[in-house]
């Protein structure tokens, strides 16, 4: 019998990890059925970080804010996750996300909501708080998380910023030049946003018990520079796909594994790069498991048996028609290999 770990993140637009874990559980099954399969779904602090500590943590609860302001402005509904021992988790992409924008408007989209539903947390006692930004709309800087924060200080606990980008906040490599074209944003939008957040972050760093925020601290780019007005805050930031990995229990249970499936939407050059495939591949590999990767697009060698939905369906049309048929195709075929 052998013990496999089923552990993607979501295909972005199609499926949530879980479904997709789901799939591939019923894919491999198929064809060897006397395995132990075990699903922990992952996320990298983007879209699914609710669902994957979730899941991973009996006892969780669900908690509606109510109406809290969208990312175009527009209201939405907010929630966060207590889990059993008081921690609160929040997740951005759920309430100020991109997908949520009912056009682009690098100029004017707001991360208001994610600092409405931190102050609702807070409000309700929550003992610790876990902030998943990935997934944003904003290139703002994060001012008016800090707005909404008001004089709200994070808890006892402490409160820890899940990202998958370790960008600086301003320059080349900063969140407008590199984040700002994919929300949207022109060449003159994107230098009127390089100078907004310059200015900004001068301003923060003029604020009492805040001069040491650094906007060059890795991670500070983040969300538009949600991560720079966090760590002004008092937030510190982790990578994403490893401390859900080390929240869900996957990098304990990969220690007896003897094999690790993984995914995403798109495998290419940036998947091993703080991204929920990446890390599992180096967990499997620092505990000697076997590694497959099961994705919708494979534009890259994972160094690893690798299935694309694309290439089984015929086409990538083909495969967003009916991804979980496909993922079950891969997961069998997969299984039928090993």
């Amino acid at each position: 019998m052998t013990k496999v770990l089923v552990a993607p993140d979501s295909f972005k637009g199609s499926m949530d990890a879980s479904s997709v874990a789901e799939a591939i559980r019923s894919g491999w099954l198929s064809a060897r059925r006397d395995d132990c399969v075990r699903l922990l779904p992952q996320a990298d602090g983007g879209e699914g970080t609710l669902d994957a500590l979730e899941a991973s943590h009996p006892g969780s609860e669900r908690i509606a804010v109510g109406s809290v302001t969208g990312p175009d402005g527009r209201p939405v509904e907010g929630e966060w996750l207590r889990l059993p021992d008081g921690t609160a988790v929040i997740e951005m992409a759920s309430v100020s996300g991109l997908p949520m924008m009912a056009r682009h408007d690098p100029l004017g989209a707001t991360s208001r909501g994610l600092g409405e539903v931190m102050a609702h947390a807070i409000d309700a006692g929550a003992s610790k708080l876990i902030v998943g930004i990935g997934g944003s709309a904003s290139t703002d800087g994060g001012a008016p998380v800090l707005d909404a924060l008001a004089a709200r200080r994070p808890p006892a606990g402490g409160a820890t910023v899940l990202s998958d980008v370790t960008n600086p906040l301003l320059g080349s490599n900063g969140a407008a030049a590199v984040f700002g074209p994919q929300k949207g944003a022109s060449e003159e939008d994107v230098r009127t946003l390089e100078e907004r957040l310059r200015v900004w972050s001068e301003q923060v760093r003029s604020r009492p018990g805040t001069a040491d925020a650094n906007p060059g601290s890795p991670g500070a780019g983040a969300a538009g520079g949600v991560g720079f007005a966090l760590l002004a805050w008092g937030a510190r930031i982790e990578s994403g796909s490893s401390a859900i990995a080390e929240c869900t229990g996957l990098t304990e249970a990969t220690a007896s594994a003897d094999l690790v499936i993984t995914g995403e939407g798109r495998f290419d050059n940036q998947s091993r790069d703080g991204k929920v495939v990446g890390n599992a591949l180096q967990l499997a590999e620092k505990h000697n498991a076997d590694c497959i990767v099961i994705a919708g697009a494979v534009d890259a060698d994972p160094g690893c048996p690798v299935y694309s939905l694309s290439e089984i369906a015929g086409s990538a049309a083909s495969a967003l028609e009916d991804p979980g048929h496909w993922l079950r195709a891969a997961a069998r075929a997969a299984a039928a290999a090993y």
